[in-house]
């Protein structure tokens, strides 16, 4: 793999196990803290959806740059560069960046994400002038307490989205998917919202259809939208499917005859509000009109194509291009070496997403559209 501009004899190539020890020692020599483990390389050499790109001059390592290519999503994510001090300002941090870009691009993703040290004035430069965009910051973000930058690249010079300035949650528990999808979407349509988590469980609670498979329920579609009424904003719901909303989810008859109740009353209150119901479905047309309105569509999928799990999700939609759908994910998979990059504005090509919202045995999509009040 040769770049433009690189010297003759510095190649650069994949790396394969045997590099181990070598990127180890390389690790040791760039950084003095926030390093990749033996552990963490040998994972990402040998099992870990990641790709490890080497500049190599005479048989040694002078640099290396990673990669992760997580979830169903179009976006590569630049978890690592290193260059030795005695080769830096020598163009091999540019080429080995090039070389990342035309990886991420083999790899059919449509953007490259980094996190970047705000005092790392020279890397900042660097990237600024390859054409990364600041997407925002993370405060305290390194093992001294330092701030990052999040720099976002699109790889095909046409994809420039508007995207609604959607501030980002994280839930903080494996089932408030839902409740965190909602705060979201109240802060964008109300910035001075303050952000909690005793408001996660809050809403959560007023939303929950009261069991899953097992543990705490989740929330349906009609308990999101009262907690969101409850709160003075307008929203309209979408939904399809019969029977119980998300009842396949549980086993036990009784499990599901208090989800059927509790939904009946839901929906009553519902109309007593007169909320429109569509019960239609819908796909990226009604998506991109929801958006043209204003609105901010909450839409349940299920995570396997992302997560490989038979699990119903909440997500908030924060635009869409021609080719893709753009999603705040609430959820960071933080034992795959996730940060809030990975799920914020996560781009999705349509066709992808629409087969994504169907869940369970009787394919049940459901949006919840949360307007200005």
């Amino acid at each position: 793999m040769i770049t433009e501009n690189q010297k003759p004899d510095l190649q650069i190539r994949k790396a394969v196990p045997g590099d181990l020890a070598a990127l180890v020692a390389l690790e040791q020599r760039c950084f003095e803290a926030d390093r990749i483990s033996q552990r963490q390389f040998r994972y990402l050499l040998t099992k870990g959806n990641a790709s490890i790109l080497v500049g190599e001059e005479n048989g040694e390592l002078q640099g290396d740059v990673v990669l992760l290519f997580s979830r169903a999503t179009s976006v590569a994510r630049l978890y690592s560069i290193a260059v030795v001090a005695e080769v830096r300002g020598k163009g091999l941090g540019r080429s080995l960046m090039k070389a990342a870009e035309t990886e991420a691009w083999a790899h059919h993703r449509a953007y490259l994400r980094l996190e970047v040290r705000k005092d790392n004035e020279t890397a900042v430069r660097l990237y600024e002038s390859l054409g990364y965009r600041r997407l925002g910051e993370f405060p305290d973000y390194y093992e001294d307490h330092m701030d990052a930058w999040r720099l976002e690249k699109s790889l095909a010079p046409d994809l420039h989205p508007d995207l609604a300035q959607v501030p980002f949650y994280e839930q903080s528990l494996e089932f408030t998917c839902g409740a965190a999808s909602l705060m979201m979407a109240m802060k964008a349509l109300t910035p001075e919202l303050d952000f909690s988590r005793t408001l996660e469980l809050r809403l959560w609670r007023e939303a929950t259809t009261i069991f899953m498979t097992s543990g705490h329920g989740g929330c349906g579609p009609y308990g999101l939208a009262l907690a969101a009424i409850k709160r003075g904003y307008p929203v309209d719901i979408y939904i399809t499917g019969e029977g119980t909303h998300l009842g396949d989810s549980v086993r036990s008859e009784h499990k599901k005859e208090v989800m059927r109740l509790v939904q009946e009353d839901m929906f009553e209150q519902l109309r007593s509000r007169d909320v429109p119901i569509n019960r239609n479905g819908f796909g990226v047309s009604e998506i991109e009109a929801c958006l043209a309105r204003g609105g901010i569509p909450l839409v349940l999928i299920s995570s396997w194509q992302i997560y490989k799990a038979r699990v119903p999700h909440w997500v908030v939609l924060t635009g869409a291009d021609e080719n893709f759908i753009y999603v705040n994910d609430p959820y960071v998979d933080r034992e795959e070496g996730e940060t809030l990059i990975d799920s914020i504005h996560m781009p999705i090509l349509k066709d992808k997403f629409v087969s994504m919202t169907r869940y369970g045995r009787i394919g049940l999509q459901a949006m919840v559209v949360l307007y200005p009040e």
